[in-house]
């Protein structure tokens, strides 16, 4: 049952939460709708995004307007969590957090590479950043290049990483992206260690070491299918870490020829062979279906325990990403069955 004390009370609390999300029939209803009015109304009526979407001036329904409505429900969200947790929950969300972080860094050097006229509007972070990570706003926006931005970083544990390449010459933002993620996956498998013990650490193991496997399999397929990447290029591409996948296996699917035959090879991989899903998926969406898996089957099998608020902010940021998608579709006059398929819900 795990830690009942410890759990008891935030798992009641979870699943009141969870009671909430979108179900797969709200998202064929909102895919059925015709314009983001609709769709703003529609989630006034159904959802828990009322409170925040009365926040939003109707004569701003653009998707970067909805967006930050849809990120302050999740920020509101982890919050409560936070504050319902105790010493230890609270550690393992810090850690979690991070992954806003390197959402906001990224944002924010594609402002200042594409040099954008009116580069910054993140007041609508401050207050949930302030309270909760490492990173200042109110340093960042001042950044007009990457050196500004970067150093506006020092101080914090992403600057040496993004310094060192800096000082390396000619860097573009795919390079800054792929080190934050490079950075951060590994310190996270890193870090498990000191912050997780015994069950929980065996637990958040196997999610972390799915997710690093199966971005490392994304990373080879996208690398080959759409920039034609050469095998010594790839291998930087990746975590340096193995969990499911073996460094024999690894370097099988690098060197094969193109995206076809990596797909065969991928066969042999233990997610190919122990996750049935009936159906055609691309890897992108596989990375989604095996970490759901993973996510709902640990917290069924482990109901007490840090798979609880693993889960619902998977399942949290899931939500935000698919109307974030559907809106976007409808927006651009799309059938509700291409919708659902951008989403990954059933096709019409």
């Amino acid at each position: 049952m795990g830690n009942l004390l410890t759990y008891g009370g935030i798992v009641t609390k979870l699943r009141a939460m969870e009671a909430k999300l979108l179900k797969p029939e709200n998202f064929e209803e909102i895919a059925a709708l015709s314009s983001v009015l609709d769709v703003v109304a529609y989630l006034r009526e159904n959802s828990s995004y009322a409170y925040v979407l009365d926040l939003l001036d109707e004569n701003r329904m653009h998707r970067g307007d909805i967006e930050k409505i849809l990120t302050r429900q999740l920020y509101h969200e982890y919050s409560k969590i936070y504050r319902f947790c105790g010493m230890k929950q609270r550690e393992f969300l810090r850690l979690y957090v991070r992954r806003y972080e390197i959402d906001l860094i990224n944002y924010c050097l594609r402002i200042v590479i594409n040099r954008y006229d009116e580069p910054f509007d993140l007041n609508y972070k401050k207050q949930f950043f302030d309270k909760y990570t490492q990173i200042s706003i109110d340093d960042l926006i001042t950044s007009r290049t990457t050196d500004e931005l970067v150093e506006n970083l020092k101080g914090t544990e992403y600057y040496p990483s993004l310094h060192r390449i800096q000082e390396s010459g000619s860097v573009t933002l795919f390079d800054y992206d792929l080190t934050l993620n490079q950075y951060n996956l590994s310190t996270l498998w890193k870090k498990r260690k000191k912050i997780l013990k015994k069950k929980e650490l065996e637990l958040y193991t196997r999610e972390c070491g799915t997710k690093i496997d199966l971005l490392n399999l994304q990373w080879i397929y996208r690398a080959k299918k759409y920039y034609h990447m050469p095998p010594t290029t790839i291998y930087t591409l990746l975590v340096p870490v193995q969990y499911k996948v073996s460094a024999e296996l690894i370097k099988e699917l690098i060197e094969t020829p193109g995206a076809e035959e990596f797909e065969a090879v991928l066969q042999k991989t233990f997610y190919a062979r122990h996750y049935d899903f009936g159906q055609q998926l691309t890897i992108e969406q596989m990375y989604t279906e095996c970490m759901d898996r993973l996510y709902r089957a640990e917290r069924r099998q482990n109901p007490y325990s840090i798979a609880a608020i693993n889960t619902y902010l998977f399942l949290k940021e899931e939500e935000v990403r698919k109307l974030t998608t559907a809106i976007e579709c409808i927006r651009y006059g799309l059938s509700s069955g291409e919708t659902l398929a951008y989403i990954g819900g059933k096709t019409q």
